[in-house]
């Protein structure tokens, strides 16, 4: 990438978007909602995953306490809506918006609680938990590094608050932030060269073009590179990490092209149209300059995960998506995306690798611009709904493989930025601001 000009193919260390996927799985078809007049009011819609998020939304509102979650079934395509306390009258509500509907016995006030009863006796390096509205339940997860006394102290909570309430269960992997790799940044530290990915373009609130990334990547290093020896094209703005992992990093030319696009390798790239919120159940995508395109599926939102730090001690990140897509050291700062555009989340780090998989932890790209001010793109905002112009994108897209599998083109690991893995970066606890 020139200094001055960006090269239209790599424009703006290009990383965000859904035009071809061409890799990764066999996109799902656009599904509208259920126009059918004839439809009884209390039928369940046919629904896309983000029309869900929308529906959702509408309803933890109106449902108040009653509402205890909700998760996108994509074998129905409906959205399925936890209704606790038993009042008919909000179940019937529910139902007329066009969800399906589960009496639980678990609200979200109480759901709420058990996670903090987890914050205060169990923040231990290696542990993360999230509630799972498909079980009605917080699922807690300890990776391989928590054992003996810690693994004592965990259970021991876990079991505290009733099988009813919560569940335990093992990782093999590590859980770990993976700066190491859509496109590859570079920094020099002194402890070596790190790299991470580019996650989307942005606009910056004083109208610079930007990028957001990881923000234990933006407070590992100050200044960003397009290639592992190359002179600095960015400079972070904000960076914060623990508590979120988000950095806003300004291109040094103002005359930098950033246009809303993933890279996915092969010469393909993804248009985005708009930030989406996270559904559980929904499928998502996730590029990133280590093992490029891979897809899975939302497990959890609003999740707490407990980083080992440098310093012996734990980084704790909040409010990130839990999914079970694949991720590796690089990956990190690189774009979670839908099928049909919408920039979902940030990829923050996590436990397992490409091989044996695991659970990776995102960043909401929502709270990011939220929090630096920015806008996607050249400045849309990212208020559209995800699904808009771009519905029917999924029909224009080839088949593409075995989900899960490194995609064909994609294989390109580096996606065309070069450079080799040289080791994690890992935040220092500290916020960078301006």
């Amino acid at each position: 990438m020139s200094h001055k000009r960006i090269p239209k193919r790599k424009a703006a260390i290009a990383a965000g978007g859904v035009v071809a996927l061409g890799a990764a799985a066999v996109l799902l078809p656009n599904a509208n909602a259920s126009q059918d007049g004839a439809a009884d009011d209390a039928t369940p819609r046919t629904l896309r995953a983000a029309d869900a998020s929308g529906l959702s939304a509408q309803l933890a509102t109106a449902l108040g306490d009653s509402f205890a979650g909700s998760y996108y079934d994509s074998a129905e395509r409906r959205l399925v809506v936890n209704v606790a306390g038993g009042d008919a009258g909000m179940a019937l509500r529910a139902k007329k918006a066009g969800a399906s509907v589960r009496q639980v016995g678990n609200s979200t006030a109480a759901l709420n609680s058990a996670a903090r009863t987890l914050k205060a006796e169990a923040t231990i390096p290696g542990t993360s938990w999230a509630v799972d509205p498909r079980t009605n339940k917080v699922v807690v997860t300890a990776d391989s590094t928590v054992t003996g006394a810690r693994w004592n102290r965990l259970q021991s909570t876990v079991r505290g608050l009733g099988s009813g309430m919560a569940t335990l269960k093992k990782s093999a992997g590590t859980f770990k932030t993976f700066a190491s790799g859509g496109d590859a940044v570079f920094a020099r530290t002194q402890g070596g060269t790190v790299r991470c990915s580019l996650g989307f373009n942005v606009t910056a609130g004083d109208g610079s073009p930007a990028f957001l990334t990881a923000g234990h990547c933006g407070v590992a290093a100050e200044q960003w590179s397009d290639s592992q020896n190359g002179a600095p094209v960015a400079t972070v703005d904000q960076a914060t990490f623990p508590g979120s992992d988000l950095a806003l990093v300004k291109y040094d030319d103002p005359d930098t092209q950033a246009p809303s696009t993933v890279d996915v390798g092969n010469g393909q790239s993804v248009e985005i149209t708009g930030a989406a919120e996270a559904t559980v159940g929904a499928t998502v995508f996730r590029m990133g300059s280590t093992t490029g395109l891979h897809n899975g599926t939302v497990t959890g939102l609003d999740a707490t995960v407990n980083f080992q730090s440098e310093t012996g001690g734990v980084d704790t990140v909040t409010g990130l998506i839990q999914t079970n897509v694949c991720a590796e050291p690089g990956d990190s700062g690189g774009p979670l995306f839908t099928q049909d555009g919408g920039a979902v989340g940030l990829t923050s780090g996590g436990s397992g690798d490409c091989t044996r998989g695991g659970e990776t932890f995102f960043q909401p790209v929502t709270t990011a611009l939220q929090a630096t001010g920015a806008t996607l793109g050249a400045g849309d905002g990212g208020g559209e709904d995800a699904a808009g112009d771009a519905g029917d994108a999924g029909d224009q897209q080839p088949d593409a493989g075995q989900p899960g599998t490194d995609p064909s083109g994609a294989g390109d690991r580096h996606s065309g930025a070069g450079g080799h893995n040289s080791g994690p970066a890992y935040g220092s606890g500290r916020t960078r601001t301006p």
